[in-house]
């Protein structure tokens, strides 16, 4: 069963780390979708039906981004409120087309995970921060997954560093 990956970063050829996870995932066509929201809509108009037809194909959606500002770049949360609409994802009788669908979270970090905890710099942990995520995916009645995180990203940004992240990447999709 293939994963549609929804790719959200505005400038993915300058990530080193999200843009070699999209190279390890084009590896594996029969297995994984990539979808680039900032490539599909540098205008950022989204085309709703489009992206609702395309997530009625998958059973297994990962979204793909860095964290910064302690969220999602912004297409992301705008493809939310508008993908994920009334009479759709939630609320009647024919909604909840997201229903029992496999969604995680990939998420690249800056930060060392050590500082995103409770009497740490950053107070709480990634997936405290995360929780307005997981409350979405529950609210449309989707099987919400645990994250996939890899950290330190600003101190590590070594070949080798880069590398470690893409087997526990892969992991992470094969486990969904």
């Amino acid at each position: 069963m293939k994963t549609l990956i929804i790719v959200t970063h505005p400038n993915v050829e300058n990530s080193r780390i999200n843009k070699r996870w999209i190279e390890e995932l084009q590896k594996y066509p029969e297995d994984f979708h990539i979808h680039q929201l900032y490539k599909a809509y540098p205008d950022e108009k989204i085309d709703v039906e489009a992206e609702q037809k395309l997530i009625e194909e998958y059973e297994k959606i990962v979204f793909q981004f860095p964290f910064y500002w302690f969220n999602s770049p912004p297409l992301l949360k705008k493809w939310l409120d508008e993908v994920l609409t009334y009479g759709w994802a939630f609320g009647s009788k024919s909604g909840y087309k997201v229903a029992d669908k496999k969604i995680g979270l990939a998420i690249s970090v800056g930060i060392d995970v050590e500082e995103y905890n409770e009497g740490a710099k950053y107070k709480y942990t990634l997936e405290q921060l995360t929780t307005p995520f997981e409350l979405t995916f529950d609210y449309i009645k989707a099987d919400y997954r645990p994250l996939f995180a890899f950290y330190g990203l600003e101190l590590n940004t070594s070949d080798e560093w880069i590398e470690k992240s893409v087997p526990k990447y892969l992991e992470y999709l094969n486990s969904l």
